[in-house]
This record gives C-alpha cells, sequence and structure tokens, in this order.
C-alpha cells in the first residue's frame, strides 16, 4: 500500500480542516433558509401508471439497446454530414473503437472516432441504463455493460497514471486537461471523467459490482493529484457536470468506508469533496498576480468569466449552465455555504423568471447554444434537448435543497414537454433541437453529437426516485405518478401507494400507510399552474376556474398551499386516504409583456402538458388567430399518439372566418411525419 508522505499528510488535514470550516460557518443560509429534504433510492419506489410506464418499457427495452448499437456504429445515416462520413471512412463510427485502440497502446494517431466527448456519452448512457437495471432487471443488458466496462478497464490499463481520454491520447496526447495550448471546452477531459465517475457510482450502486468503480477511483486520484491550488494545475472543467459526479464519489465512499478495501488503490473520500469545490470555486480565477498558476478565461461560455459567487445571472451555453448550477446546489446540500446557495437561487431565479420557454426549454441562441438576455424568448429558438434536462435535474436539487414545490412545478414542465418532445414514441428517433415553431423539423436516428438520447436516459431514470421524498418530519408528494413506494422515517415504515390518471386527469389517490400509527405530515404538491401561477415569477400568465380538491378519507379539507405544497399533518394510520383533484381545464397561456418576441401571442395547456398546432390536424396553420376567450374541449383521444387528451375550439382565419383547430402534446410532434407546427398563435 503507497505511504502518505509528511506533506500529503498537512494536505489532507488542511483540506478536511477546510471542510469542516465551512460546514461550521454556514450552517445555515441567511438570504433563503434550508429545510434539506431527501429523494427516495430507486430500490424504495417502484412505478405501475398509465402514462409513463408504458413509456419506460419502450426505453428500457428499445432506447437504451438502440443508444448502445448506435454507440458501436450500428446505424444507418440519414443525416448528410454521417452519410457523408461512411463515404468516407467506409464504415460508420464507433465510440468502442478508441478504447480499443487505447488498449492496444496508440498514441498521437491523429484518428478518433466521433467528437472528443463520445467517452462521455458511453458513460452517460452506462448511468441510464444502470439505473434502469434498478426499475427492469435484465441480464442481457448487464452483461451487454459488462463487456463495455472491460474495453474501458483495458485502455485505463495501458496508461501508469490511470489517466483515461480516448480523445487527447489519440490525438492530443501532450495536452491533457487542455494544458499546453490545448483546450478543455473541446477536449472534454474533465467532462468524460466526470460522467465516468458517475456510471461507475450508479452501476456499483446498481449491481453491486465493482470493476468501473475502481477505474474511476484510479483516475479521479490522479486527478487530484494533477489540478488544484499551486503547484497543481489550475484547471476547471471544460464542461459542466463532474462537480456533481464527483461529489457522488465523495457520497458514495463516506456512507459506505467498507467499500474503500474493495479498490486497488487508497480512497480518501475527501479528496473528492475537496475537488468538486476546486472546480467551483475556482471558476473565475485565473492565476496570481506574479503570474504563476495561470490560466486562459473561459469566459462566459463556460460560467469563468468571474467567480461563481458573483455570477447573478445564468449565462453561456445552455447545458454546461446548468449542470455546473446542478453541481452548485448538490455542493449547497453538503456544506450549506451561504455563497452557494445563493448562487444556486441566483441561477435558478434567472432561469426560470427571465429565460425559460414555455415547454420548459432552455437556450434561445444556436451560436454557442447559449441562454439568450433576459425576455429574449423567440419561438424559433435553439432549446437543446439536454439544456432543458439539464435545467430539471438543476430543480430537483433545488427541491431537495429547499422543500419548494415551484422548483418540482419547472422540473415537472420539462418532463411533459421538452424532454418527452426528444425522443419519437417509438423510442429510436429523437430531436436535438425542439423550437416552438418549425416548418420541416425532422427526428433523426442517429447525429454528429448524439449528446441527448443519453442525457434523456439518464433523466427518465433517474425519475422514479423523484416521486416522493422525505424528512425526519414530513413526505413529500412531488409528482402525481402511480406507484409504491416505502419511506424509513424514524424507525417506521410508510408505505405509499398512488393511482392515477395523471395527466390526462387531475385526480389522484394517495394511500398512506404507516406501520404503526404516527404524528407526521404529508406535504402534496399543488402545481402553481392548478391556483392561476403560470410561472413563480409572472413570466407567463394563466387562469383556471376550476377548483382544486383535496380530501382526507373522504372529508374536504382546506387547499392553502404554502411553498408549494398542501400540508396534512395528523395521525395517520393504515389504510389513510388522500384525494386530490386538480382542474384540468383547458387553459390559455398569456405571456409577461417584456417578452417582445411572443407579444401578442396566446398558447393552450392543460395540466402540465403545453399543447401545440401541426399542420396535419391543421390547414392553413399559419393564418391562424385565436381568441382568448374562445370556448376549449378537451378530449381524450385513445387512438392516437398512444392515447392522448387534445384541445378542440375554433380559431379564425385571415378572412376572420371561423376555422376548427386540434392542438396536440407539444412532445408528440414529428410523431406522424414531418409537417409544420407551431405553439404560440397570434391573438385575435
Amino acid at each position: 500500500m503507497k505511504r502518505t508522505t509528511p506533506i500529503e499528510s498537512i494536505r489532507n488535514v488542511a483540506a478536511s480542516l477546510l471542510m469542516l470550516s465551512a460546514n461550521l460557518s454556514f450552517a445555515q443560509s441567511a438570504s433563503h433558509p434550508l429545510r434539506i429534504i431527501h429523494p427516495l433510492s430507486l430500490e424504495q419506489v417502484r412505478v405501475s401508471d398509465q402514462f409513463w410506464s408504458p413509456k419506460l418499457k419502450v426505453w428500457d427495452s428499445k432506447t437504451v439497446y438502440d443508444v448502445f448499437d448506435k454507440l458501436e456504429g450500428k446505424y444507418e445515416p440519414d443525416r448528410k454530414d454521417l452519410i457523408d462520413e461512411k463515404a468516407k471512412l467506409g464504415r460508420t463510427r464507433n465510440a468502442f473503437l478508441n478504447f480499443d485502440w487505447v488498449a492496444q497502446g496508440k498514441k498521437n494517431t491523429g484518428e478518433h472516432d466521433g467528437p472528443p466527448w463520445y467517452d462521455g456519452l458511453v458513460y452517460e448512457t452506462i448511468r441510464g441504463a444502470a439505473d434502469l437495471l434498478v426499475e427492469y432487471p435484465d441480464p442481457k443488458l448487464e452483461q451487454k455493460i459488462d463487456g463495455y466496462i472491460d474495453r474501458i478497464a483495458a485502455a485505463q490499463a495501458a496508461d501508469p497514471d490511470g489517466y483515461l481520454n480516448t480523445y487527447t491520447t489519440l490525438v492530443k496526447p501532450t495536452q491533457r486537461w487542455g494544458t499546453n495550448g490545448g483546450d478543455d471546452k473541446w477536449q472534454h477531459d474533465i467532462y468524460n471523467a466526470g460522467m465516468l465517475i458517475e456510471a461507475a457510482v450508479h452501476y456499483y450502486k446498481a449491481t453491486g459490482k465493482t470493476k468501473l468503480l475502481d477505474v474511476a477511483t484510479k483516475f479521479s486520484n490522479y486527478i487530484y493529484q494533477q489540478i488544484g491550488p499551486a503547484p497543481k494545475a489550475n484547471v476547471i472543467p471544460g464542461h459542466g457536470g463532474p462537480e456533481e459526479a464527483i461529489l457522488k464519489l465523495y457520497w458514495l465512499f463516506r456512507d459506505e468506508p467498507a467499500l474503500k478495501a474493495k479498490m486497488s488503490v487508497p480512497v480518501d473520500e475527501n479528496h473528492y469533496y475537496t475537488m468538486a469545490r476546486f472546480w467551483i470555486e475556482n471558476r473565475g480565477n485565473y492565476g496570481e498576480k506574479d503570474g504563476s498558476h495561470a490560466r486562459k478565461s473561459d469566459e462566459s461560455y463556460n460560467q469563468d468569466h468571474m467567480s461563481v459567487f458573483t455570477q447573478k445571472t445564468i449565462e453561456g451555453h445552455a447545458v454546461r449552465a446548468t449542470l455546473l448550477a446542478t453541481g452548485v446546489a448538490a455542493t449547497a446540500l453538503e456544506n450549506k455555504d451561504d455563497r452557494y446557495v445563493e448562487t444556486a437561487n441566483n441561477y435558478w431565479d434567472n432561469m426560470i423568471g427571465k429565460r425559460m420557454f414555455i415547454t420548459g426549454g432552455e437556450g434561445a441562441i444556436a451560436d454557442g447554444e447559449r441562454f439568450g438576455a433576459n425576455h429574449f424568448l423567440p419561438e424559433s429558438a435553439y432549446l437543446e434537448s439536454c439544456a432543458a434536462i439539464g435545467s430539471a435535474f438543476f430543480s430537483q436539487r433545488m427541491n431537495q435543497l429547499e422543500a419548494d414545490g415551484k422548483y418540482i412545478d419547472e422540473l415537472e414542465r420539462v418532463l411533459y414537454n421538452n424532454l418527452l418532445s426528444s425522443v419519437s414514441l417509438d423510442g429510436s428517433h429523437y430531436f436535438y433541437e425542439n423550437p416552438l415553431v418549425a416548418t420541416d423539423h425532422k427526428r433523426w436516428a442517429w447525429h454528429s453529437c448524439p449528446c441527448c438520447p443519453p442525457m434523456l436516459l439518464k433523466m427518465v431514470s433517474a425519475m422514479p426516485g423523484f416521486i416522493y421524498a422525505y424528512d425526519n418530519d414530513a413526505v413529500y408528494v412531488n409528482l402525481f405518478i402511480g406507484s409504491d413506494a416505502t419511506i424509513n422515517q424514524k424507525g417506521n415504515a410508510i408505505r405509499i401507494r398512488q393511482m392515477t390518471q395523471y395527466p390526462w386527469k387531475g385526480e389522484s389517490i394517495i394511500e398512506v400507510d404507516p406501520a404503526s400509527s404516527k404524528a407526521f405530515t404529508v406535504n402534496v404538491r399543488i402545481p402553481g399552474w392548478a391556483h392561476s401561477v403560470e410561472n413563480p415569477f409572472g413570466l407567463y400568465h394563466s387562469k383556471v376556474s376550476e377548483p382544486i380538491v383535496l380530501k382526507v378519507n373522504g372529508k374536504a379539507i382546506p387547499v392553502n398551499p404554502k411553498n408549494g405544497y398542501a400540508a396534512i399533518h395528523r395521525t395517520w394510520k393504515k389504510g389513510d386516504r388522500i384525494e386530490l383533484s386538480l382542474p384540468m381545464q383547458p387553459r390559455v397561456i398569456t405571456p409577461n409583456d417584456s417578452i417582445q418576441t411572443i407579444n401578442g401571442k396566446v398558447a393552450l395547456a392543460s395540466g402540465p402538458i403545453i399543447y401545440g398546432f401541426e399542420g396535419v390536424d391543421n390547414a392553413a396553420l399559419s393564418e391562424y388567430m385565436l381568441s382568448a376567450n374562445t370556448p376549449l374541449k378537451l378530449t381524450y383521444k385513445p387512438d392516437l399518439l398512444n392515447g392522448v387528451n387534445v384541445i378542440t375550439g375554433e380559431a379564425m382565419d385571415k378572412s376572420a372566418k371561423a376555422v376548427s383547430f386540434t392542438a396536440v402534446p407539444f412532445y408528440t410532434f414529428g410523431n406522424r411525419g414531418v409537417y409544420p407546427y407551431r405553439v404560440w398563435l397570434p391573438k385575435q
């Protein structure tokens, strides 16, 4: 076993004291009172839901295999760039060849299949697949992943340091971490490392297997040796995401110390926590005044234009920004540092209050895949799938940090709209961008930058753990998804069973079945839209007239939501039953006057679903105008688009003639062919 030197001992003590100081000094945020709650582990929840279960089955049995196969090069290109690439190479690109080449000792060949972040997409898919294995055990899939892990481990074994990034090894071996004239924003050394770490943690939790975890731990140790305060290298991730990932590694070894003995290298989990904080706190730090420890600024594109603690708005590349923000919020769960809490709130408030699209999309500008300025929300915006999903992960962490239902409102907005839009109903075709108006937007089988399918798998596989949460005094019902869960609270096992036809109907039944009768609170989320709060900052407006009805054991109780929840405190006993009825009437959404790009337009919604108008249902769609007072009818169509509610009514054409329209859920666009569509219509 490697011995610890005196200098290393001093560094370890210093790091421990630094963390202890942070935890003691910032035990409570001054501006944003914390109430940390805990989502459930995937093992605690089973989903049985009319809406989500069929989709999860498609993603588990088809999509995860589809993504792995296409990463292996098993696809027929349907986009010109990949068609041309296949003609040039005589084959399709294969992410796993990169690992094989590195394992063979190849270096500086100038040859690499796919973009530099292809390694990371492999790891992200493994993470999503691992979480699906918890809900849907699949020996065939597990065996497939084990084979991939063997190839990944062989690639790492070729490097004496435990370093692993196939692009840099094969193309830029003297520029690890983007140093010596390299650029980690392109190379993705640290991003790929983070996704490897996260995949390893999730795969261990799903299967108990440690081979990939050992690879990730070895690499994390090398990162800690190389990056940090002087004399180490001053390097931040070229892409957000590794901050939360390495924090998960810290949590894993902290919570399971016996696991350290199964690793082939020494483990000090505090090093991983130190690394997460360095990557967050060192943004905006380009070196010392004397010129030492210098690095080039990644500017606002990579959230590096100033310290995160002075950033008041969410800027730059939208996926990078939302994943960094997720890491900031996750680290705040650990250190409760007011600076982290304040930054996370600044990011979220600006993102949701001034830069979010009605479907939950983020990132208005195609050039740099960036956030736009406040209130710049054009219908033709870029809206990368990964950015919306990143924002959803961020919102979930904020809910965990502050126990406020508004965060789940925005997680839910993404889940039912922009996320579902990113994948076809058959689970094998995808959208990279999700604009709110288009004439010929076509789904693709594979992409030269196929980052969205792995990101989709990460979110949908994690989602069951977000349905409920708890703390020492309360249980939280966050999402209305048919499910069965067991929560252990102060030694009392509480079974929660939920039955619902949401989002097509507003009724949910929640059975609360504690092992022994006990007083605690059940907090049931009351979505903002259900009481005419379309957006917590007034970015969008809507009004519903039907009431919210909440009953316990058949008796109606007042609905007075606080922090997004109706709190029901009582002594709960076996067989107790909550009934919630939310108003699913179609509603008209109008934008804030500050959004000039859609001023004078309206959109339609019902429950969490945003609707739109597709040319296959609506002739002369470009001429439609809609009155905010037009009667709207909601009807379930079991044979349309795998079963959906549609909204029907009358619009006016350019000659002021009444025309019937049919609006379908935004997420279903592009599943019946390529047709023009739009979400916002001019107001009559």
